[in-house]
């Protein structure tokens, strides 16, 4: 006797399949992951220095924000492996820059922040070198590609719309957080400062009118001599 298989047990199977395919696709994904993206503390009258090696004509994407300390601004410039400086930007808030490497070695990112004395600033950066990485087996044949093939690829695409949403809203949510608490001290101190005149009007105003009542009339201190 021969089993035999319905179609709804066909398109289960084939469903499972192509789930198992989108994950397996994710995975290799993230771990082909070479940007460098990160969040540092830099310090009042300091300066912050990384560096990425990059090769001859691989294209790089240097983008950077600050999102809380003083002014939210901070100096920038970006060298070669020579010392020429390719990319510079004083007071900055925020930018991105793309280029190609014309040399192999090490490129240097400098963070200023010289000109602020009492104040640190947080900078967000993300440093991309080379082109994004291929699908595995999607992007890496000629032929049409298949209807598992095209979602996957629109998967992938949401999934980097969304990471970049989500990293630009944390900056955001930082930036409104650390105004909030600002606000928040500065109401505190001006709330202190309220309470303490009028503490310090009430204690004059009593003693005025305790010294209308108590002081006495030249008259009626010669009268009580006698």
């Amino acid at each position: 006797m021969v089993a035999t298989k319905s179609p709804t047990h066909i398109r289960y199977a084939s469903s499972s399949a192509g789930i198992l395919l989108v994950a397996t696709l994710l995975v290799a994904l993230m771990h082909c992951t070479s940007a460098v993206e990160f969040t540092f503390d830099l310090a009042d009258n300091a300066e912050d220095c990384f560096y990425e090696e990059i090769t001859r004509n691989t294209s790089a994407y240097f983008e950077f924000q600050v999102s809380a300390g003083g002014q939210l601004d901070v100096d920038v410039h970006l060298k070669d492996p020579q010392g020429k400086v390719i990319y510079k930007q004083e007071k900055a808030t925020f930018d991105s820059y793309q280029f190609v490497a014309e040399l192999t070695g090490v490129y240097t990112a400098c963070f200023g922040n010289q000109f602020s004395a009492f104040s640190h600033k947080i900078v967000y950066v993300d440093f991309q070198v080379g082109d994004e990485p291929a699908l595995p087996g999607v992007d890496e044949h000629a032929t049409v590609l298949t209807q598992m093939e095209t979602s996957s690829q629109a998967i992938h695409k949401g999934l980097n719309d969304i990471l970049d949403a989500q990293t630009h809203h944390r900056l955001r949510e930082a930036q409104g957080r650390k105004r909030a608490e600002d606000l928040n001290s500065r109401v505190m101190v001006w709330s202190s400062l309220e309470t303490a005149a009028v503490v310090l009007i009430g204690l004059v105003q009593i003693l005025v009118l305790r010294n209308f009542f108590t002081d006495r009339k030249p008259s009626q201190a010669h009268y009580g001599r006698l």
